[in-house]
């Protein structure tokens, strides 16, 4: 038996472990991550549009602050995030992104004078000032009060990864590519590490640490199209689950991209609409303004998605041979800005789809459609990054349901919150590493090391009755057609059904491929019955919540239900079950700063609004009014409503140009 000590071990070489094991290193502690693939090679390179920030630099971002993306981040959460992790992530991210210019990364920088900008259709030009000659610029995004997304062209990931990636080797972080952690090292409620599994040569290692953090991202493989890289199957959050102990938060929670290219399923940023892009119909007609007069293409994500394929189903797609379409126009933005901003959607145009989106008129239009984007579920975890019922263990980004996006995510608020959940969750494993030893037996790890090894040659040795392909695309089918953009209970429940008899299944396959390293189909096998966990995850808790909040949207029951469902899904796995075990953990209204109320989106009225609503908004209201009128600052105000935790360093006043830390 291999065993591997170490301090901090990061499981996840995306934006959110490597910044976590940045933090980690400089604490002292000896850190390693591990990494299905090279680093820089991260589904997180793939980010394109850009990281939210309230620096308030540019002229259409003036006033902007933390106060303000709070709120654009809980009315877009549809009030399901944890309001006091929001303000930790907005209070902290302009830190982060400054820190980020201080290691290489090259923001998009603001020029002064006169620009020319595309707003609402319309050619339009802005006068920056002076004095933000030179810093970072921002974009606008869906959702937002305020243009905050700051970006690096349409490569914001790439060279974030770059930077933080070059960070961990100035730091002498251990990192290991081709490993695959296949299960926790626990005892006595306490996470130890994990088996690995070496992807070159199969060989099973133990990897025993003071603390272990999780940060594999999204599990969007468990759904026929989607935007995620074909990693993305939620491993992570998956031997967590099996665990028994740790549970997942929010599964049900799944973000539709609204224009990922047909039929490729490739991103094409956000940042195209941000920066004045159109969808057209079938007709060459401009539909959006039809449904979201207000904010139009720049509605949140679930909202212009469910738009989207509502104009389809009013027969107004597409038709092509790969099913109905909408088109995406950046032609209107002109070739000039498209080569300088928009250059890694232009080449993925021409890639793969044969169209240069720069050239006017309809030749230039690209065919999009919604598809499964991110994962608002993962990890269930603290403010602090830990989990509530497995000491030790951490979760930091799309693995974790740290829970600031509830059942909705921003635009550009996931780049930010790897970085930033990095920071603060990192520096937070950080300090548990340094305060706790490690406080388990050589046998202890035998019996995991065993038990993996064991489980690998049953799956080579045994003659089942069937194939995990057969399996796997089954699920990715019953997945799209029953828990989508639109959800029924009748669908839900063919869903839940289907998905637990496939699980069932998954237990008895034939792997026709003997070797034990150098195989695919033994990935498969061992990885197939783990996705189904999370897919009966997803689809038992969307069956159970009779409500639409945020990208769960149920047909059948409209209406977002204050009264009964403001509360988090939390779902945990006893060994030998075929199903999940789902509980919930209440939201306490009369501890939010923003207490529930109309989004802004759609007809007004949808609501079963909580009683308790109107009771914290009034009190919210006289506390502002009576500290007001004491001449109180908004930071004051703020710490009234809702005091919350941060390190002192991270929360200490951002400095903003005009206004200095006000």
């Amino acid at each position: 038996m291999n065993i591997i000590y170490c301090d901090s071990l990061v499981i996840g070489g995306g934006l959110a472990g490597l910044r976590a094991a940045v933090a980690s290193a400089e604490k002292g502690n000896s850190t390693i991550v591990l990494s299905l693939c090279p680093v820089r090679r991260s589904h997180s390179a793939a980010a394109q549009g850009g990281m939210q920030a309230s620096l308030g630099n540019s002229k259409m971002s003036e006033g902007d602050n933390e106060d303000v993306h709070f709120a654009d981040t809980v009315k877009g959460s549809d009030w399901g995030c944890d309001q006091e992790v929001a303000r930790m992530f907005v209070q902290t991210a302009p830190k982060a992104i400054r820190e980020l210019a201080s290691w290489g990364v090259p923001w998009t920088r603001i020029t002064k004078g006169k620009r020319s900008a595309v707003i609402n259709a319309q050619k339009t030009t802005i006068e920056e000032k002076e004095e933000v000659n030179g810093l970072i610029h921002s974009r606008d995004f869906g959702g937002t009060k305020k243009w905050r997304t700051c970006y690096t062209a349409d490569a914001t990931g790439h060279t974030m990864l770059f930077g933080v990636a070059n960070e961990c080797v100035k730091h002498n972080v251990d990192i290991r590519d081709r490993k695959e952690a296949i299960a926790l090292i626990h005892k006595d409620n306490r996470c130890y590490g994990a088996i690995v599994r070496d992807l070159i040569d199969g060989t099973i290692e133990a990897y025993v640490s003071r603390g272990t953090l999780i940060a594999t991202g999204g599990y969007g493989r468990i759904y026929k199209h989607t935007t995620n890289a074909v990693i993305c199957e939620g491993t992570g959050a998956a031997i967590a689950l099996e665990t028994g102990v740790a549970q997942l938060g929010n599964m049900e929670a799944v973000q539709f991209h609204p224009t990922p290219i047909v039929p490729s399923g490739i991103l094409l940023t956000e940042g195209c609409r941000g920066d004045g892009g159109i969808l057209r119909d079938v007709d060459g007609y401009r539909f959006m303004p039809d449904y979201e007069p207000e904010k139009k293409e720049l509605a949140s994500r679930d909202v212009v998605s469910r738009r989207m394929m509502e104009h389809i189903r009013n027969g107004k797609g597409v038709k092509s041979i790969y099913g109905e379409h909408l088109w995406l126009d950046i032609s209107i933005l002109g070739r000039e800005h498209i080569e300088k901003n928009l250059r890694d959607v232009q080449e993925i145009c021409e890639i793969f789809n044969g169209i240069d989106p720069a050239d006017e008129g309809p030749k230039g239009w690209a065919p999009v459609l919604p598809m499964q984007h991110y994962s608002m579920g993962g990890i269930k975890t603290k403010p602090t990054g830990e989990s509530p019922t497995l000491a030790g263990l951490f979760s930091a980004g799309e693995a974790a349901c740290w829970d600031m996006h509830g059942f909705n995510r921003l635009g550009g608020n996931s780049v930010a919150e790897t970085v930033v959940a990095g920071m603060i969750v990192g520096d937070y494993f950080a300090d548990y590493c340094k305060s706790h030893d490690i406080d388990i037996n050589t046998q202890d790890v035998q019996k995991f090391v065993d038990r993996e090894e064991n489980y690998i040659k049953e799956l080579l040795n045994k003659e089942g009755k069937f194939n995990v392909y057969e399996i796997k695309n089954r699920m990715k089918d019953v997945m799209w057609d029953y828990v989508a953009i639109f959800r029924t209970g009748e669908g839900l429940e063919k869903a839940v059904k289907e998905l637990e008899e496939l699980y069932k299944k998954s237990l008895d396959i034939k792997v026709e491929n003997k070797e034990p390293f150098a195989n695919p189909e033994l990935e498969d096998a061992y990885r197939t019955p783990k996705m189904l966990k999370l897919a009966l995850c997803v689809a038992y808790g969307a069956l159970l919540r009779t409500e639409s909040r945020g990208a769960h949207y149920r047909e059948d029951y409209t209406k977002r239900d204050d009264a009964n469902w403001l509360k988090r899904t939390l779902t945990a796995w006893k060994e030998g079950d075929t199903m999940p075990t789902v509980t919930y953990e209440p939201l306490d209204i009369m501890k939010m700063e923003i207490p529930p109320a109309f989004r802004g989106y759609g007809a007004k009225g949808n609501i079963i609004e909580n009683s308790q609503s109107q009771i914290r908004q009034a009190e919210v209201d006289k506390i502002k009014e009576e500290l007001e009128k004491e001449g109180k600052g908004r930071y004051e105000i703020q710490d009234a409503l809702m005091p919350y935790e941060l390190q002192p360093k991270f929360k200490k006043p951002n400095e903003r140009v005009g206004v200095g830390n006000e």
